[in-house]
C-alpha cells in the first residue's frame, strides 16, 4: 500500500490543492483549513453546503507566507496572516465557539462583495486551536477549523467500490480527503486502529459521517439530481443513521508526507 494523493484546503470549503509533500504536525498537513469565512453578525461559519459557490474560492500560500485568493471574474488578493492575539472574534464550528483573530476589513469587503453578504474572514493559529469532540483521541489532539478532526484518510479501491455500484464515476474530492492509500481492499481502512506512513504513525479516531456535502460536483458547484454518491452510501455504508465513508485521524508527533510513501498497518 503507498500514499497516492495529497490534498489540503487552506480555506475551509474553498478548492483543495493537490500536493506532493507536506510537513505535518498537531493540526495535520501544513496549512490546511487555517482560514475560514463566518457570517459578519455571529461569526457562525460558512461551507458549500449552504453556499456552493466556495468551491470557486482558490487559495495558497505565498513565499512570503501571506494568503492568495482568487476569484473568478473579480481577480485576487493577499491577505497577512494576522497576530494570533489582535483583533479577535468569536467564531462557531458546529457546537464549538472559539476566539480567533480577523483577517481585516478589505478581504471581509472583497468576500462580501462576492457573496452578497457581510462575512469576515478569520485564521486559527496554533495555539487558539479546537479540542477534538468528545471522546476521541489525546488530551493534546487539536484541530484548526476541519468538521471535527485533523485529517480524513480515503482508500482508493473504496471509492473504486463505490463508483461501481453507483454505475457511474465520482470524484475523490467530493469526499475531501487529505490522504489517499492505494493497494487496500475496499474499506479495509475500517479495520485500521494506527498506521505508519513513512517515519510517521497515524491513530485512527473514528469513521467520516458523510452529509449533503458530497453531492456537490467539486469543478462546477452543481448538485446531483439524484443525490449520488448518497443515495448508493445509504444502501451499504448506513450505520445507526449515520453514512459512513473514510476515516478520520491524528497523528503522533510532527513529521513529512509525500506521494509514493509506503503505507503499514500497525494495528
Amino acid at each position: 500500500m503507498f500514499l497516492s494523493e495529497l490534498y489540503r484546503y487552506p480555506v475551509k470549503s474553498g478548492q483543495a490543492q493537490c500536493l506532493q509533500g507536506s510537513p505535518v504536525g498537531l493540526l495535520g498537513l501544513q496549512g490546511d483549513r487555517r482560514w475560514m469565512v463566518v457570517e459578519q453578525e455571529n461569526g457562525r461559519f460558512l461551507t458549500q453546503r449552504a453556499w456552493p459557490q466556495l468551491g470557486h474560492l482558490k487559495a495558497c500560500e505565498s513565499d512570503s507566507g501571506e494568503l492568495l485568493l482568487e476569484l473568478p471574474g473579480q481577480g485576487s488578493i493577499r491577505v497577512a496572516v494576522p497576530d494570533a492575539d489582535e483583533a479577535l472574534r468569536g467564531v462557531t464550528v458546529w457546537r464549538d465557539t472559539l476566539r480567533v483573530p480577523d483577517a481585516g476589513d478589505e478581504v471581509a469587503g472583497w468576500l462580501s462583495q462576492w457573496l452578497g453578504k457581510a462575512v469576515r474572514l478569520v485564521h486559527c493559529p496554533e495555539q487558539r486551536a479546537r479540542y477534538l469532540p468528545s471522546g476521541y483521541g489525546l488530551n493534546s489532539d487539536r484541530a484548526a477549523f476541519p468538521d471535527g478532526f485533523p485529517l480524513l484518510l480515503i482508500g482508493q479501491s473504496s471509492l473504486d467500490e463505490l463508483n461501481h455500484r453507483i454505475g457511474r464515476p465520482m470524484e475523490m474530492l467530493r469526499f475531501r480527503p487529505n490522504l489517499v492509500v492505494k493497494g487496500a481492499q475496499p474499506f479495509a481502512e475500517d479495520g485500521w486502529k494506527r498506521i505508519r506512513i513513512g517515519t510517521l504513525v497515524f491513530r485512527v479516531l473514528k469513521p467520516s459521517v458523510r452529509c449533503i456535502f458530497t453531492t456537490l460536483d467539486p469543478a462546477t458547484g452543481e448538485r446531483s439530481l439524484d443525490r449520488e454518491p448518497l443515495t448508493t452510501l445509504k444502501t451499504f455504508r448506513e450505520r445507526d443513521g449515520d453514512i459512513l465513508f473514510g476515516q478520520n485521524l491524528a497523528a503522533d508527533g510532527a513529521g513529512w508526507l509525500e506521494v509514493g510513501m509506503q503505507v503499514e498497518v500497525l494495528e
